[in-house]
């Protein structure tokens, strides 16, 4: 069953804005709302993150879980998604958390 998809983009290349702008809307440059299927979305993943090189990319999509979505990345982000006890929350990289505690 279809279900509301969210992908926010970061410097991809533009032949996968060019993918992403088949199945989805773009309100926005970067990102990308849609009703997809599990099987395209899982599809439009599988090339995103093979393809996203110095970019990043964040998809969030329903599931069977607590929060009701489930939250997935790829690509060099300053914040990356934890498991904590079955949430996900999202933290800041260690090395970026000592720059903003002790700025110069």
């Amino acid at each position: 069953m279809p279900s509301l998809t969210v992908l926010a983009t970061t410097a991809v290349p533009d032949h996968v804005r060019g993918a992403l702008t088949r199945w989805m809307i773009e309100p926005t440059p970067g990102l990308y709302v849609g009703t997809l299927s599990a099987r395209v979305r899982d599809e439009l993943w599988t090339v995103i993150a093979a393809s996203v090189s110095d970019g990043a990319a964040v998809l969030i999509h329903p599931a069977a879980n607590e929060q009701g979505y489930a939250l997935r990345t790829a690509g060099e982000r300053r914040r990356i998604p934890v498991d904590f006890d079955g949430l996900t929350l999202v933290a800041l990289r260690p090395d970026q958390y000592q720059e903003l505690a002790n700025p110069a």
